[in-house]
């Protein structure tokens, strides 16, 4: 899988998820200033709420332009048979027979692309998958704790 062609289609979601925010961040902001949302009474909180709501927006789209940063400078490379799992590397595990594949990533955890018809998800050092997985290599078997229970990785393949 081309990596760079990983990353373009990671920056393009992590910018249509910004350019959504700002807009509802807008309007949200727009609505708590607008005439009508003065308070009736003083149990009113509907401006503030909104407020709140505007702020939260905001803060997601400052979280996702950095992570948009981190991945125009990640720098790519490609990795043998023998390298351990590190940041940039596109992992593909076998889970109770199924297969998934992760992109370790410095941030960016959770998105999700389809490349090829892989879909690839982003996750990042400190999460549970991420700490099982990094510096392992290809063949190995980890244990990741979840909510569920434990459940063991196969690393099949580090690229």
């Amino acid at each position: 899988m081309d990596k760079r062609a990983l990353i373009r289609e990671l920056i393009g979601v992590a910018r249509g998820e910004i350019a959504i925010l700002e807009r509802a961040a807008r309007a949200t902001r727009e609505a708590a200033t607008h005439e009508e949302a003065k308070p009736e009474n003083d149990k009113d909180t509907r401006a503030i709420e909104a407020s709140y709501l505007a702020g939260a927006q905001a803060e997601r789209v400052r979280a996702l332009s950095q992570v948009v940063n981190a991945l125009e400078f990640l720098p790519l490379r490609a990795f043998a048979a023998a390298d351990p799992i590190a940041s940039a590397a596109l992992v593909e595990v076998d889970v109770d027979g199924k297969r998934s594949c992760y992109f370790l990533a410095p941030q960016g955890g959770g998105l999700r692309v389809t490349i090829d018809g892989v879909v690839v998800q982003v996750i990042t050092p400190p999460s549970p998958v991420g700490r099982a997985l990094l510096g392992r290599l290809a063949g190995e078997v980890v244990e990741v704790r979840a909510e569920g229970g434990v459940r063991e990785y196969e690393i099949v393949a580090v690229t």
